[in-house]
């Protein structure tokens, strides 16, 4: 068996063998497959697509590239959630203190941002002390002690996926959906997760930006986790704006506080609720309640302390600081430093949320490259949205940098001409769209 083969089999659309991509995916580990013979065969699949066969074996030989984590010290079924990203998204702080609230014991591991707003390792670290980097032996420890535990992912899970995915980024091989669903879904199965919710993403601040697209995405990653033998649901989330009334790491887990003693945006508390139903219903902690009522109990755990609790607990447990009014204390603090006013007098029709994410970055909240350093009080509020009403004159967004920042003026101003770029206002209320766009099982 060789490399040239195979890149010529799929250049001529046939379906690769089992040993085909498992010579494949062991050369890439090993490095015995050139960088050049590698992206010749991403190429030939972006063009000529993959089955559902070949997704679910390429999936499970990058989750066996590297150590595959067992959790048998998670009672019932082991679950996770992954979400592919946008702007404001501040979910996954949530969803771990609430679902654990019922009995769900979770291993989270999560990375870093790239691009946008931080990851959501960035965001916990926004709390001073918090230690993310947690050793896969004391995962139990944090599990008993407090049914969940957040760490960054650790470099021998899914090895090849990691160097697929630097391939595919400087090849112009990254927009492919058996290899976008093959990359989340390895890396989901490498960390022991028997049953996964996906939060699929759609529109202007997201990768996907049309529901059909979202939909093809979910689909496949469906499909990859039911022949390898996991339960898998995806639920279909609007970012065609932000998602909150914040973005930004300390900034968001102030609205993450917020949301948790009760005092929440309604989209949040909608994807929220969603995503923590099907979690609690795969791991089978929903005590035979019904849709409407394990909803309605959701809902109110967020309000009524127990959520709040439990939050408490997760960062108490790993080194972070709470003040004696029990809030989290954070490294910086965002500065308001200027408000994006209104050209215009109207509705907010839409918002292109790419160019907010766009804006966040040059204000110093997301990362270009890997080696950018956060400013973890940088962000933007946002006083209205979609459907909201405004007069020439009011503030859209206001603009935060961290207190000690140093950011140069201009780059302030190139923010704030991608906000108002991103902003349309005419005469009429929109039409707006929901925050759940559909939950596909």
């Amino acid at each position: 068996m060789n490399m040239r083969d195979i890149i010529i089999a799929k250049r001529d659309k046939q379906s690769l063998t089992d040993e085909q991509i498992k010579f494949f995916v062991q050369g890439v580990t090993d490095g015995s497959i050139p960088d050049y013979q590698t992206s010749a065969l991403l190429m030939a699949i972006v063009l000529n697509g993959m089955d559902e066969h070949e997704m679910t074996t390429l999936t499970l030989e990058m989750a066996a590239s590297g150590k595959q984590l067992t959790l048998p010290y998670i009672e019932g079924v082991s679950v996770d959630k992954h979400s592919t990203g946008g702007v404001g998204d501040k979910i996954t702080p949530i969803l771990l203190p609430l679902i654990a609230s019922f009995g769900v014991e979770v291993v989270k591991l999560s990375g870093r941002g790239l691009g946008f707003t931080g990851g959501t390792v960035d965001k916990f670290e926004s709390i001073e002390g918090f230690n993310v980097e947690v050793d896969t032996k004391d995962f139990h420890m944090y599990v008993i002690k407090t049914g969940m535990v957040i760490s960054g992912q650790t470099p021998d899970l899914a090895p090849a996926d990691k160097i697929l995915y630097a391939l595919r980024d400087v090849t112009g091989t990254v927009d492919s959906i058996p290899l976008i669903a093959s990359s989340i879904m390895s890396k989901k199965i490498a960390a022991g997760a028997q049953g996964i919710v996906l939060d699929v993403t759609c529109g202007s601040g997201a990768f996907m930006k049309d529901l059909d697209m979202a939909r093809e995405l979910a689909d496949a990653m469906i499909k990859i986790g039911k022949l390898a033998g996991r339960q898998v649901v995806a639920v279909i989330t609007n970012m065609d704006e932000p998602l909150g009334r914040f973005c930004g790491n300390v900034l968001e887990m102030q609205e993450v506080f917020n949301t948790v003693t009760g005092k929440g945006e309604p989209d949040v508390i909608e994807v929220v609720t969603e995503l923590a139903y099907h979690l609690i219903k795969i791991a089978q902690k929903d005590a035979g309640m019904s849709e409407e009522v394990l909803k309605n109990e959701i809902r109110a755990r967020l309000s009524d302390g127990t959520c709040y609790e439990k939050y408490k607990q997760l960062i108490e447990s790993q080194g972070g600081k709470l003040n004696a009014a029990g809030s989290p204390v954070y490294v910086s603090k965002p500065f308001d430093c200027m408000h994006v006013n209104s050209p215009d007098a109207g509705y907010v029709q839409s918002i292109k949320t790419d160019l907010i994410g766009q804006a966040s970055v040059l204000l110093g909240a997301g990362r270009l490259a890997k080696t950018d350093k956060i400013d973890y009080g940088a962000g933007i509020g946002f006083f209205v949205k979609v459907g909201d009403r405004v007069e020439r004159g009011d503030s859209l967004c206001a603009l935060y940098t961290g207190e000690d920042s140093e950011l140069p003026e201009e780059k302030l101003y190139d923010a704030m001409e991608l906000i108002l770029d991103a902003y349309e206002i005419g005469p009429n209320p929109p039409e707006k769209k929901p925050a759940i766009l559909g939950v596909i099982t």
